[in-house]
């Protein structure tokens, strides 16, 4: 192969303004370029080094003269690298170095890639340099932002990362050290988080270049190199999500109506616009919610591709680890838990039934914090109740082992005098038994429909954590305990005073207290997710409060009718008349054998994922993370 070099370029070979340069002549002239600079760049005696720099100073894709020269160039020096010096060629290296593939077409792509793992595999010297300038290249330049949203800047960025990636894997098995640097390099370079005070149009292409960084590491934790670099990608991409979920404030996206309780509010359906500035561009708690939901999406599809080849359980301990270092003890983490959600409904049986349990470990753990324990089970409480795929038995079994936490440590404090009772001090009993009554909201009636599992209940000490000198049904949030009380009522559990029903009080102030200033007792943080796309993957694995069958009639009935549609000598019976005696059937398949499309059409006159703004993803009078549904 030959080229054309413009005489006012590079001086070589021949006089002519035209000269046609075979590759072997390049190589050669190149290695003279480089033997001439003397032992610092600046005693170089001619500028055909520095006419040599210059070349890889350009960065202008559109220059087609430029275009062939950076070929001829990266090609020639492929094969010269021996004759590079670190500390002679400095000014060289850099420029290769701050190479970005994104500005050229695929001839000076696949030449520069060459030319970079050359460059590795010479010396060991370079190897972190090259590995740099590749994961440099995971994301465009700030000029190309906006054609990379097009459908031939899509098709570029995969031109791009397929090249980046397939490099990365050439140089760890010409250079396995490689894999000692790749991580950190990968992780330290991930982009900066915006201020929410920045200007909008930086927070917009901050979080587009943050968006399509993640894509790439997603690509190579799922990568051949995937299974050498532990967890750290998909670590380093939880605590990204968890960032931008707590820069979206609550007081931006909600406003408060404390009459209200939390299972009577409804989702409105409204059409208002969101917040845009005068170019169109989303604004404020919008721009971080749509990109957090874009990652999200990421990162779910991550999750079904690594479980659809059989590395379920690996992505699943990296979750669980991240969840417990990144998740757990954020009170104002909102959407980012759902990685956890969705995982866990791909194999319920060991992912599902490993999350329950470490929560519960956590809870009744006496060396964890309060607050931590507090977190734990606000999580375990709102999984058992939305999970449609747990089984029965499970949830059954996790209550039983609250309650009997509740009912031991009950004993312990029993001679305590009513008046005396400080809430904060047992914050970690009063968590617990709401959490108790919070799941059997969403799960009584399941419970009592089916012989076994109806025993089981009965058998649970529950008036006896209830009725007692710390009095939990007047510390806990009333609107939790009033529905608690109401389907306890129709089910016949125990007998239950009027006394207790709050007349719909959202909250108290012995429940604020027994909260803390994190206000754990209104912490549900399973409700509904309110990410239009990543909703698309929970939706089909929740249960919403609008499906739950209660125990007493929805008419206001409250004597209940639950025994109706039940056999005792036969077991449950469902909407067909078909008998069952496996107590261990999925939840949704148990309880909840709705028409799908009339519930996809009530799904869809609620805001649950609103067409524009995040203000109107959450119902407009609800308190931050207090609402098991807002119907």
């Amino acid at each position: 192969m030959g080229m054309e070099i413009e005489n006012n370029k590079m001086e070589v070979i021949k006089e002519e303004e035209d000269s046609e340069v075979t590759d072997s002549e390049m190589v050669r002239f190149l290695r003279n370029a480089l033997q001439e600079v003397g032992e610092t760049e600046f005693e170089s005696s001619t500028h055909h080094y520095s006419d040599l720099v210059a070349v890889f100073g350009n960065q202008d894709g559109r220059d087609t003269d430029h275009v062939a020269l950076l070929v001829a160039s990266s090609r020639a020096l492929s094969r010269a690298v021996t004759y590079i010096d670190i500390d002679r060629h400095n000014s060289l290296l850099s420029n290769i170095f701050r190479m970005s593939i994104w500005n050229f077409g695929e001839n000076v792509m696949d030449a520069l890639i060459d030319l970079i793992k050359a460059l590795a595999a010479s010396s060991g010297k370079y190897v972190e340099d090259c590995l740099e300038m590749l994961v440099r290249n995971f994301k465009p330049p700030q000029n190309l932002l906006n054609f990379v949203s097009q459908p031939h800047g899509i098709a570029k960025k995969e031109k791009v990362q397929d090249r980046v990636h397939k490099a990365l894997k050439d140089i760890a098995e010409l250079m396995p050290v490689s894999l000692l640097y790749l991580n950190g390099i990968v992780v330290q370079r991930m982009p900066r988080m915006s201020s929410k005070n920045d200007f909008p149009r930086k927070i917009k292409d901050d979080l587009q270049l943050s968006e399509i960084y993640v894509e790439s590491m997603l690509k190579l934790e799922r990568g051949v190199l995937g299974r050498f670099m532990g967890n750290v990608m998909l670590s380093a991409v939880v605590y990204r999500l968890v960032e931008l979920d707590v820069e979206i404030e609550w007081d931006e996206i909600l406003q408060d109506d404390p009459s209200k309780g939390i299972f009577d509010m409804e989702i409105e359906d409204t059409d208002e616009a969101a917040d845009y500035n005068d170019d169109g561009e989303v604004m404020g708690a919008d721009a971080f919610a749509d990109r957090l939901d874009s990652l999200m999406v990421l990162t779910c599809e991550h999750i079904k591709s690594r479980a659809d080849e059989g590395h379920l359980h690996e992505v699943f301990d990296t979750l669980l680890l991240s969840f417990k270092k990144s998740i757990l003890d954020t009170h104002k983490s909102k959407f980012a838990q759902f990685v956890m959600f969705y995982a866990c409904s791909l194999d319920p049986e060991r992912c599902g039934v490993r999350f329950a349990v470490t929560l519960a470990d956590t809870f009744v753990r006496a060396g964890e914090s309060p607050t931590t324990r507090m977190s734990a089970v606000a999580y375990l409480a709102s999984y058992l109740s939305r999970a449609r795929f747990l089984p029965s038995t499970l949830v059954v079994s996790m209550l039983k082992r609250l309650v009997d936490w509740c009912a031991k440590y009950y004993c312990k404090f029993q001679d305590v005098e009513e008046e005396n009772i400080n809430p904060h001090v047992h914050r970690v009993f009063y968590s617990g038994c709401q959490a108790v009554m919070y799941v059997l909201c969403y799960r009584m009636r399941m419970m009592v429909d089916v012989p076994h599992l109806k025993s089981l209940l009965l058998d649970m000490p529950l008036e006896s954590i209830f009725r007692n000198s710390l009095d939990p049904l007047k510390v806990c949030l009333p609107s939790i305990v009033n529905e608690f009380l109401r389907q306890a009522k129709a089910a016949r559990l125990f007998t239950v005073s009027e006394k207790f029903f709050f007349n719909d009080l959202l909250e108290s102030d012995l429940s604020k207290t027994y909260g803390g200033i994190e206000r754990l007792d209104t912490f549900f943080p399973f409700d509904p997710c309110l990410l239009r796309n990543c909703d698309s993957f929970i939706r089909p694995h929740f249960l919403y409060w609008s499906i739950v069958n209660k125990t007493y009639d929805d008419d206001g009935d409250d004597n209940g009718n639950s025994d109706e549609d039940v056999n005792e000598d036969e077991g449950f019976v469902d909407g067909d008349g078909e008998c069952f005696h496996d107590g261990d059937r999925n939840l949704d398949e148990l309880d909840y054998e709705v028409d799908l499309d009339e519930f996809e059409n009530s799904m869809n006159k609620m805001s649950i994922t609103p067409r524009k703004s995040l203000k109107h993803m959450m119902p407009a009078r609800i308190r931050p993370s207090t609402s098991p549904e807002s119907l």
